[in-house]
């Protein structure tokens, strides 16, 4: 199976200053998207969201949400062969597994209430029409992507600030920068071929 729809590549973090301590932590989430064109060219977008009172759980789901309904911004007919690449195991075991269970139990789990789950639920219903692909890497090991989106996080959390949707990207320049204080050596993560892409099973109804 290939892809059925022009491919896109997503890759998210979240951040959240003193997440876990009491009190109100600010965090946010960033997102690099990749489009490429017809002669191999990949252009690049950026997006970052914040919260003044969050977690990490949550911004993560927010870059789900804010991610696709992004892509969807200008057409909201548009669909996309998403192949979504984040650090966090809350989202990919959330949307390959967890959410599957939960849905046939009515969004109810036996061990209590769902943590977040109106937040799953708009994030599943960003998803509506796409079809995607979860992936996992192992945050701060010099993914030059992944970097860069924790880099937009943690910035943004701190700064409180929002792009307002997806605005040109500056991961060339920062790489470059990197690159010369030999602080991120590895390859950049190739963007996914439609030939090889294998979508994850379609994610269950909300309503």
């Amino acid at each position: 199976m290939s892809a059925r729809y022009p491919l896109v590549a997503i890759y998210a973090d979240e951040s959240c200053l003193g997440n876990g301590k009491a009190g109100d932590n600010p965090g946010a989430a960033g997102v690099l998207v990749e489009f490429q064109h017809a002669d191999g060219r990949i252009s690049r977008r950026d997006l970052w969201v914040s919260e003044r009172s969050t977690t990490n759980n949550r911004m993560a789901l927010r870059s789900v949400t804010e991610a696709f309904a992004a892509l969807g911004a200008k057409d909201p007919e548009a669909r996309f062969s998403v192949l979504f690449t984040t650090d966090s195991r809350y989202i990919v075991d959330g949307l390959t597994s967890w959410v599957f269970g939960w849905a046939r139990n009515g969004w109810k789990r036996k061990t209590g209430a769902i943590e977040n789950l109106e937040l799953w639920k708009r994030a599943i219903a960003a998803t509506n029409g796409h079809e995607y692909a979860w992936q996992w890497v192992r945050g701060h090991d010099g993914h030059p992507q992944n970097e860069w989106a924790n880099e937009l996080a943690t910035r943004a959390a701190a700064d409180q600030t929002s792009s307002g949707g997806l605005v040109p990207s500056g991961f060339e320049e920062w790489l470059a920068t990197k690159r010369a204080r030999g602080i991120v050596r590895s390859a950049l993560a190739r963007f996914p071929d439609g030939d090889t892409f294998r979508a994850s099973a379609s994610l269950p109804r909300t309503g």
